[in-house]
């Protein structure tokens, strides 16, 4: 196309000196036609190259839009990254702070934390996903003692194991005769472990009240039961309904009042099925559990 263009000035020039003047030489006529020709060729390339320098500059400066967007980009993510990072430090160091301020044992709930990111960093997934579903359950229980009380589904002698040994002081139970069965089996055993333990290294005092229906229900093997019981330190003792006043019977059912401040109770249906625990740390609840309970013991003496 440049050299089409070129060669149409040149013809175009020539002819127009001819009409100029038509005594010049015809070299000179030619010379000229040649100088126009490649002016006008260079012109094209000055034209085309400054079009190519616009495409470029345009191209650079879209390069540059780009650049600076994704650097903006990257900028508001990493300082999205780093509040974020702050934040749960923050977080961390506002939990553990809570953790020093309160009476719970940090040495606890650092190694907690620190074997939970182990199991789930290094274990198969089932152990992972057991030990999230643990630490969940976890959570789930404390969060219901912020208001005092928890249950759960079943007889939970995890707690009871556990209440057990954190007992300083005092222990009062009820035993209804229908969970007699409990004391021939061998959580039961390491239940009487538990408390023996209690009562010989921290000094607790333990007391049982079994309870039947009437007199005759105070049959060889409760009795057995409870002097084993009385061979440990726990002050074991029957009462029957029956030989009750009325307004003394109400409801029955098994209850541990630990150092008079918690009460671990097993509750079931009508037909004495489906238990289910519960943890109850309410003023009201206590009260009237110890009164319950002192005004059961109190028919022993």
């Amino acid at each position: 196309m440049k050299t089409l263009v070129t060669v149409v000035v040149a013809t175009v020039a020539y002819v127009i000196t001819n009409l100029i003047d038509q005594d010049q030489d015809e070299l000179w006529k030619l010379a000229v036609s040649i100088v126009i020709a490649g002016a006008a060729f260079i012109v094209q390339y000055l034209v085309d190259f400054e079009r190519r320098l616009g495409l470029v500059q345009s191209g650079q400066d879209q390069q540059l839009r780009e650049v600076r967007q994704a650097l903006t980009s990257h900028h508001q993510d990493m300082s999205h990254m780093v509040e974020l990072s702050f934040a749960r430090i923050s977080d961390a160091t506002e939990l553990f702070g809570e953790v020093e301020r309160s009476r719970l044992r940090s040495d606890g709930v650092a190694p907690l934390a620190r074997h939970a990111t182990r199991v789930s960093a290094l274990g198969p997934d089932i152990l992972r996903d057991f030990a999230l579903a643990e630490i969940g359950r976890l959570a789930s229980l404390l969060e219901s003692l912020t208001t005092m009380t928890a249950e759960c589904p079943g007889e939970n002698h995890d707690w009871l194991m556990d209440l057990t040994r954190c007992a300083r002081r005092k222990i009062d139970a009820t035993s209804s005769y229908v969970d007699l069965a409990f004391w021939l089996s061998d959580p039961a055993d390491r239940y009487l472990r538990a408390q023996d333990d209690a009562i010989r290294e921290r000094e607790v005092e333990v007391r049982r009240l079994f309870i039947v229906e009437k007199a005759e229900d105070v049959v060889d093997e409760l009795t057995q039961i409870c002097e084993r019981q009385r061979e440990l330190g726990i002050d074991a003792r029957v009462v029957a309904l029956s030989d009750l006043p009325p307004n003394a019977r109400g409801e029955i059912r098994d209850v541990v009042i630990f150092d008079e401040a918690l009460c671990y109770e097993v509750h079931t249906d009508i037909r004495q099925g489906n238990p289910w625990t519960t943890l109850n740390a309410r003023t009201t609840h206590l009260e009237d559990q110890k009164k319950r309970f002192n005004q059961l013991w109190g028919y022993t003496e």
